[in-house]
């Protein structure tokens, strides 16, 4: 039986594509890790994973090993990258799918060994840096301790290094005297790993910041995520336009109850708003239960009929109201919270700048309950 459901988010699959095609162009030099974490970052994970291969990216990367484990299920054979784990994870299924592992700690570096071991399958890992991130990764003498477990694991046969990271904390300013800093820590970390004699395959730091603004932090690979889905990963510096990227969520919402009220009408929860004319309302039928922040209550846009307006008074948990003034409207209309832009409607950043929040907050945050539509062809890898 077919549910008509009131709200839906649709992604552009060819806009993943195309973003990551763009991004390769910023690091020629260097392999694309597509990041793919969080579900895709709200946009469907096999489905962008396969667009992202399908333009240039040779790499997946994501923080839990469950997507990891997701995406080899759908048959997806490229290298994959998961590096968020706590201790007592069964890290065999990883091992034997040939997914390769983040390890920031010797403690962890230990039981991926012991695992390794004890199924007589050498992992694949990559060895994580703290370089002034102060989050995940060894840190200062660590860092030394972490490289010479490595080098005894791997002369033993239980892993094999492939790669060295870290990551950047203040990418999104260009200019920020963090950035040089931590490529330094990053190059003597390097330096002191392959000195122990380690040679690790890919060396990497490029979030997608760094990828479009910084080209000495591109080394043998770029981790952009953000970027990829078509949204400013530094919005301070400029827009999608202007970063060359296509964003590619869409969501809309069908509207619900459209009635005229008098002058001096409270509007939802505690009558926050409250109109100063006779005037249309309209009710859409999203709220924070689909993503929707109660944060942009009286600030959050949207576009009906061609025009720009703001939710009236508080967001609710299924639904919020707009009033739309002397406009014709019907219920069953379209609404449009946001999307590329391009025919005047939000964007995910207008959005974001309502709340208070950053663009990854906001395309992250549109719950499961919306359903997915995708443009353009899915790609096998």
């Amino acid at each position: 039986m077919s549910v008509q459901r009131p709200a839906w988010v649709t992604v552009d699959l060819e806009a993943i594509s195309s973003n990551v095609a763009r991004l390769k162009d910023c690091a020629p030099g260097a392999q694309v890790m597509a990041v793919v974490k969080g579900d895709a970052y709200g946009h469907g994970l096999v489905p962008s994973a396969r667009a992202a291969l399908k333009g240039g990216a040779t790499w997946l990367g994501m923080a839990q090993m469950a997507e990891a484990l997701a995406l080899r299920a759908a048959g997806i054979s490229a290298p994959l990258l998961t590096w968020l784990h706590v201790p007592g994870t069964d890290f065999d299924p990883a091992i034997r799918e040939g997914i390769d592992l983040g390890i920031p700690a010797v403690w962890e570096l230990d039981e991926v060994a012991r695992a390794a071991r004890q199924i007589g399958i050498t992992a694949r890992v990559h060895l994580k840096a703290d370089t002034g991130m102060g989050r995940n990764g060894a840190y200062g003498a660590d860092w030394d301790e972490l490289v010479t477990a490595a080098v005894r694991a791997e002369a033993e046969g239980s892993i094999r290094v492939v790669g060295l990271f870290t990551h950047l904390a203040c990418a999104d300013v260009p200019d920020h005297p963090s950035l040089p800093a931590q490529e330094q820590v990053f190059t003597e970390c390097v330096r002191r790993a392959e000195a122990a004699g380690l040679k690790p395959e890919v060396r990497h730091m490029a979030n997608s910041a760094a990828t479009l603004t910084r080209p000495s932090a591109a080394w043998d690979l770029v981790r952009p995520g953000l970027s990829i889905y078509g949204l400013s990963p530094a919005p301070e510096v400029g827009d999608a336009e202007h970063f060359g990227l296509r964003p590619a969520m869409r969501v809309e919402a069908d509207l619900t109850v459209v009635k005229r009220v008098p002058a001096g009408q409270g509007v939802s929860y505690g009558h926050t708003y409250v109109t100063n004319q006779e005037s249309t309302l309209v009710d859409v039928p999203m709220g924070y239960a689909d993503g929707i922040f109660r944060h942009a209550s009286g600030t959050g846009p949207v576009q009906i009929g061609g025009q720009r307006f703001t939710v009236a008074g508080r967001v609710c948990m299924d639904q919020f109201v707009v009033d739309v003034g002397d406009l014709e409207v019907a219920a069953g209309d379209r609404v449009v919270l946001f999307g590329s832009g391009e025919g005047g409607e939000p964007t995910a950043q207008d959005w974001a700048d309502a709340a208070g929040t950053i663009s990854y907050e906001i395309v992250t945050r549109m719950s499961g309950r919306l359903p997915r539509t995708y443009l353009g062809e899915e790609c096998v890898s």
